[in-house]
C-alpha cells in the first residue's frame, strides 16, 4: 500500500535528486552509461534494482526523465519507454502534477507479470519444472520429521477430497495447490512457505492445463499419497524420493502432451 506523500517540498525533491546525482560507491556500478542494444529494457532493470536497494524508495519521486537520461547516458525516449514498462507491471505510478513515484514492492506485483509470461513460454515452464525438482523434494525431506498431527490430518483431508473429485471427474486444482502449501507449512520455515506460495502462484496456469490431461489427476493423487505415507513414517529420505518421483511423473506427462498430438494439451 502506498501512503500519501506528506510534507513534501521543492527542497526535499532537490535533495533527492542531489543524492542521486552523487551516488555512493554501491550505486555507482548501476548508475553508469548504458551501452547495450536493448537500452530501454536495461534501463528498466537498473531502475528496478535501485528501487530494491532503497535508492528510489516507495512513495518518493523518481528523478525526471531528463536527469535520468543524463545519468544513464541514453535518450529521453529510452527512459520514457523504460518507465512505461515499469508502470505497466505496477512497479511505478504517475501522479498528475507531481511526477513519477516508486510503488511498494510486493510478491504479487513481481509474480503476476511473470506468471502471465510463463503461460506462453514452454521453455520457462520446463525450467520451472527443474526448480520444482530441486526445491520440493528437499521440502518433503525437511517436513518428514517436523510434520505435526494437525499437518498430517490436513494433508489427509486434502487427499480424501482429491479422491472424491477424481471419482466424479471434477477439477482438483485447489487441493493440488493446497497440498504443496501445507507440506511447506510442515517445515516450520517461513521462508520455505513464502517460496512455495510464489511457486504455487506461478503454477496456477500450468496446473489448470495439466490436470486436464488424461491420467494426470490419478498420477497426482498417487504421488501425494506416497509423500504422506513417508511423512507418517517420519521417513525423510522416503519423502524426498516420493516427491521427486511425483514431480518427475508430472514432467513426463507434460513432455508427452507437447509431443503427442493425441493427448489433450488444454
Amino acid at each position: 500500500m502506498i501512503e500519501p506523500v506528506e510534507n513534501e517540498t521543492l527542497a526535499s525533491r532537490r535533495d533527492a535528486v542531489k543524492r542521486f546525482a552523487h551516488p555512493s560507491d554501491g550505486e555507482s556500478r548501476l548508475i553508469t552509461p548504458i551501452k547495450k542494444t536493448r537500452v530501454a529494457e536495461e534501463v528498466a532493470d537498473r531502475i528496478r534494482v535501485l528501487m530494491l536497494d532503497g535508492t528510489f524508495p516507495p512513495g518518493q519521486p523518481i528523478p525526471s526523465e531528463r536527469h535520468l537520461a543524463e545519468r544513464f547516458g541514453v535518450s529521453r525516449g529510452s527512459i520514457r519507454d523504460a518507465l512505461r514498462t515499469l508502470e505497466t507491471i505496477g512497479l511505478i505510478e504517475t501522479r498528475h502534477g507531481q511526477g513519477t513515484f516508486a510503488r511498494e514492492l510486493s510478491v504479487d506485483r513481481l509474480v503476476a507479470p511473470l506468471a502471465s509470461v510463463m503461460a506462453y513460454r514452454s521453455d520457462l515452464q520446463d525450467e520451472l519444472m527443474d526448480v520444482r525438482r530441486m526445491f520440493e523434494p528437499a521440502v518433503a525431506r525437511v517436513a518428514a520429521p517436523r510434520a505435526t498431527k494437525e499437518d498430517l490430518d490436513d494433508l489427509q483431508r486434502i487427499l480424501d477430497t482429491q479422491r472424491q473429485k477424481l471419482k466424479t471427474s471434477q477439477s482438483a486444482i485447489v487441493e493440488d495447490t493446497a497440498f504443496h502449501a501445507i507440506l511447506a507449512r510442515s517445515t516450520r520455515n517461513r521462508v520455505v512457505m513464502s517460496i512455495m506460495a510464489t511457486l504455487n502462484d506461478l503454477l496456477v496456469e500450468s496446473r489448470t492445463h495439466s490436470l486436464e490431461q488424461k491420467g494426470r489427476p490419478a498420477r497426482s493423487m498417487d504421488g501425494h499419497e506416497a509423500v504422506v505415507a513417508a511423512l507418517r513414517r517420519q521417513d525423510a529420505e522416503g519423502a524426498y524420493q516420493a516427491m521427486y518421483n511425483h514431480i518427475d511423473q508430472i514432467a513426463n506427462l507434460q513432455l508427452h502432451a507437447h509431443t503427442d498430438p493425441n493427448l489433450p494439451t488444454k
